[in-house]
C-alpha cells in the first residue's frame, strides 16, 4: 500500500475500523473524537471510503486472507491485532504504519493452555481418555508435574505468567530468553545455551515470538539433547520448533509433545502426529476462552480513548510516526 504523505510525530487518528458490528456497537462512544467503523475485510467499510481511515483493528484470525486489502486504505497509520503475536502483518502495510498488538489480553488463557497441556501429557490424561473410549481401566504411575525441571523459553509477559504457574505446580523453571541476563527474578539464560541445557530438563515449553532468530529454535539439536521421556509444549508458533525432527523423535517413543500450535497448520490429513501415542494436539485456541472477548473490548477501548486525546497507544511493536 501507499505510505502515507506528511506523516508527523503525533499522528492525527480521527475513524477507526473494527471487524465486527458487535466491537463496533461497544467501541462507538470510547471516545467524542474518533468515529468507529465496520470493516470485515470482505465488503467495503460501513459508511467510510477506506481511504478516510486512520486505524483499523484486524480479525481475530490474524493475517489469514488479508493480502492486498489494505491497499485501498491509503491514510492507514496504524494496524492493531487482537493476537499477541504480530508475526506477517507488517507484510500487509508500508513501513511508516504503526502496529499495535493485543499483549496481554491472551496472557492468562495461554498460560492456563501450556501448563494444562502439560498436565494432561504428564499425568496421563490423553491415555486415559483413549482408554475410556475402549472401556480400559489401566492404573499407571506417571511422572506428573510437581519437581519436574521445566526449561521455559520465552521470558515476556505469557511466559511469566506460565511461569507463576508452574511454581505453583511447584515445578522447577528454567528460564531461557534472546540473551543471558539477569533480571528481578535471576538468572535469564540465552537461547544460545539450549543444547547444553536440554539434558537437565524433563519438559520445554515454548513460548517465544517468533522472529527470524527464533523461526526453528527447537530443532533436532536440541530435541535430541533433551533426555528419554522428555515433554515438548508448543504454544507460541509452529514453525518455533521443526516439525519433522520433532515427529521423529515422537513416533520413535523416546520423546513426548503437547502442541496447540504445529507447522504447517493444520496438519495434513493422515500426518503421523495425528495418531502418534504420546502427542496430544489442540487447534491454536491459546488465547481463545472466554476471557478474551471482554479483554480485548478493554484494550481497545483503552486505545481509542487514548487516540482520541492525540496520545500514544500501548502496546506498540512498531512505532511508525509515533515517536519518544
Amino acid at each position: 500500500m501507499t505510505t502515507p504523505a506528511g506523516t508527523s510525530a503525533t499522528p492525527t487518528i480521527r475513524t477507526v475500523s473494527v471487524p465486527t458490528a458487535d466491537l463496533r456497537e461497544a467501541l462507538a462512544d470510547a471516545s467524542p473524537d474518533v468515529d468507529v467503523v465496520l470493516w470485515d475485510f470482505r465488503s467495503p467499510p460501513e459508511g467510510c471510503d477506506p481511504g478516510r481511515l486512520d486505524a483499523a483493528v484486524l480479525p481475530y484470525t490474524g493475517r489469514a486472507h488479508l493480502d492486498g486489502a489494505l491497499d485501498a486504505a491509503t491514510n492507514l497509520r496504524l494496524v492493531h491485532t487482537q493476537s499477541t503475536g504480530f508475526d506477517g502483518i507488517a507484510d500487509l502495510v508500508g513501513p511508516d504504519v504503526a502496529i499495535a498488538t493485543a499483549s496481554g489480553v491472551h496472557a492468562a488463557a495461554t498460560a492456563e493452555l501450556a501448563v494444562g497441556l502439560a498436565l494432561a501429557s504428564l499425568r496421563g490424561i490423553d491415555d486415559a481418555v483413549r482408554q475410556q473410549a475402549e472401556g480400559v481401566w489401566r492404573s499407571e504411575r506417571y511422572p506428573g508435574l510437581a519437581d519436574r525441571r521445566v526449561l521455559l523459553v520465552g521470558v515476556g509477559g505469557i511466559g511469566e505468567e506460565i511461569r507463576r504457574r508452574l511454581v505453583t505446580f511447584e515445578a522447577e523453571v528454567t528460564r531461557v530468553g534472546s540473551a543471558a541476563r539477569e533480571d528481578d527474578l535471576g538468572q535469564v539464560h540465552g537461547s544460545d545455551e539450549l543444547v547444553r541445557l536440554a539434558p537437565d530438563h524433563d519438559v520445554v515449553i515454548v513460548i517465544t515470538p517468533l522472529t527470524d532468530a527464533t523461526r526453528g529454535l527447537i530443532g533436532s539439536e536440541v530435541l535430541a539433547a533433551l533426555p528419554d521421556g522428555a515433554l515438548v509444549v508448543n504454544v507460541a508458533r509452529g514453525v518455533v520448533v521443526d516439525t519433522e525432527a520433532l515427529t521423529a523423535e515422537v513416533l520413535s517413543g523416546r520423546l513426548k509433545a503437547a502442541l496447540d500450535v504445529v507447522d504447517p497448520e493444520p496438519l495434513p490429513e493422515g500426518h503421523p502426529l495425528w495418531s502418534a501415542p504420546g502427542a496430544i494436539i489442540t487447534p491454536h485456541v491459546g488465547g481463545n476462552t472466554g476471557a478474551f472477548p471482554p479483554r480485548i473490548l478493554a484494550l481497545l477501548r483503552k486505545q481509542i480513548a487514548l487516540l482520541g486525546k492525540g496520545e500514544k497507544p500501548l502496546n506498540l511493536v512498531r512505532t511508525g510516526s509515533w515517536t519518544g
